[in-house]
């Protein structure tokens, strides 16, 4: 993929009538296909985010609750937003620096008009870019200016690749990652595995959940302001700022980006010292501010194609959950009928030579024994056991899972149906942990530190190829799978 992104930080970087940027939560552009985009932007008060604020970085379990007089925009890492306007420039060529796009440029790009942003959305904005070119690298200008469009601010620039048709031939990399907790950033403009993952050039990345830590990464969250700071903190940090304007993504969202951990929509606020813990902030506004903060779709659980080689299916593990608590049965599920419907129909119908499904939590594991909220617990057996045996029995040779969560990376294959399951493992090696151990009965690789999955599918000399490297923070790789077909067409 073409990296042609300039992170705009001062005047100097557009005209001299420009004022400095005031994106310092970055740019996300997302659910790429062949023919759209969304990008994401949201106006800041400042260029930066708040390096000299109050600073709160550790355990929210071992922490005070932040007091009255503080306000998240006092705190160290913070951004806060403002009142101005967005629009997005784009087009195949690198130069967008002029007044008007070339004509060059609007045979296969254009510009959005100019978008209000105000406090309800916390001054964000998703554009939907449509009519796109297959398999095509575009350039983009995200634009801001202050109310009515005066003053104008320098623009972030960088540029995405859309993907190819679904009969057309196309190698691709993408990585896999989870498990992103404040406390636990190994740099301090973020995290390591970002300059690392740039080296491989992939195509799209997917953050599969606890992407932040509303109720355990202080200061914990007891309000939708306090959730709002968490994401502007993260992804204000210049590792990621740089990254996003390279690579589009693909966000899903677990427990501790919506609510608190192992939450489902009808659970009741947890206690402690006899007051919730999670203050006024409710499952409800956990979903609206993870659709302010992650450009997708109003579908939580998609699947897109990537050319001919590669379809991918993201599912959704919160919003059509049973209770955790509910005995187990035919009637208890994570994902829900309608979304088990989707599935299961749509993996039949693709004739793609490899097809991954990407769950923010495990289906093979295995997991720790006092776990009860996913697939490979035993709080979820019926439905583990349902759709394992239908991967076996439908998708035999060409089908695999990947997954977040767990603090630590593992290749298994689960014993009684042969379904292969890779863990991504955490953002950090400071946030490895938890793991049961080495299980010789599932694990062909088990490894408790951080890092990321790259999974690279390809065509060579008549057949069809998929890899998934596991890699540490330094993006070396640590263990490596390869998979083989024939090509049949």
């Amino acid at each position: 993929m073409a990296i042609a992104a300039c992170l705009v930080l001062s005047a100097s970087c557009g005209p001299s009538k420009i004022d400095e940027s005031r994106q310092a939560t970055g740019v996300k552009v997302g659910e790429v296909t062949d023919t759209s985009a969304i990008v994401w932007m949201r106006v800041t008060r400042e260029e930066m985010r708040r390096a000299d604020g109050v600073v709160r970085r550790g355990r929210a379990s071992t922490a005070e609750p932040l007091p009255e007089h503080l306000k998240p925009e006092d705190l160290e890492g913070s951004a806060a937003g403002a009142p101005g306007q967005v629009r997005v420039r784009y087009g195949t060529s690198k130069d967008l620096a002029g007044e008007d796009l070339a004509g060059e440029d609007l045979a296969a790009g254009g510009e959005t008009e100019w978008a209000d942003v105000s406090a309800e959305d916390d001054f964000t904005h998703h554009f939907k870019l449509t009519g796109l070119q297959p398999a095509t690298v575009y350039h983009y200008s995200a634009e801001t200016a202050g109310p009515g469009g005066s003053p104008l601010h320098a623009p972030l620039r960088g540029s995405f690749e859309t993907a190819p048709k679904s009969d057309k031939y196309s190698d691709v990399t993408f990585t896999v990652i989870t498990g992103q907790m404040y406390s636990d950033a190994d740099h301090q403009e973020g995290f390591k595995i970002y300059d690392s993952m740039l080296g491989f050039a992939p195509k799209f990345i997917i953050p599969t959940g606890d992407t932040v830590y509303y109720d355990s990464d202080d200061p914990h969250v007891t309000s939708i302001d306090l959730a709002r700071y968490h994401w502007h903190r993260m992804y204000s940090y210049p590792k990621l700022v740089r990254f996003h304007l390279n690579v589009p993504g693909y966000w899903e969202k677990d427990d501790h980006d919506v609510w608190s951990n192992d939450s489902w929509p009808t659970m009741k606020p947890s206690m402690k010292d006899g007051e919730n813990w999670m203050g006024s902030f409710t499952f409800e506004q956990g979903l609206k501010v993870y659709a302010e903060q992650a450009p997708m779709s109003s579908t939580p659980y998609r699947t897109f194609r990537w050319g001919k080689g590669l379809q991918v299916w993201l599912t959704e593990g919160r919003d059509f959950r049973s209770p955790n608590t509910m005995p187990d049965g035919p009637e208890k599920s994570i994902w829900g009928a309608e979304q088990k419907k989707w599935l299961t129909e749509s993996l039949l119908s693709s004739d793609a030579d490899w097809k991954v499904l990407i769950s923010p939590t495990p289906i093979v594991g295995p997991d720790r024994s006092n776990k009860k909220d996913n697939h490979a617990n035993s709080n979820f057996t019926y439905e583990g056991d349902e759709i394992r045996s239908f991967f076996q029995k439908n998708l035999p040779d060409n089908f695999f899972l990947a997954c977040g969560d767990r603090h630590w990376q593992y290749h298994s294959v689960h014993p009684g149906t042969g379904v292969e399951e890779f863990s991504c493992g955490p953002a950090s090696d400071q946030h490895a942990g938890g793991s049961p151990g080495l299980d010789p009965d599932y694990h062909k690789f088990h490894r408790v530190q951080g890092g990321f999955l790259s999974v690279h599918a390809r065509r060579e000399e008549g057949k069809s190829l998929i890899s998934f490297r596991f890699h540490g923070v330094d993006g070396k790789v640590v263990y490596s799978y390869d998979r083989s077909r024939p090509v049949t067409e």
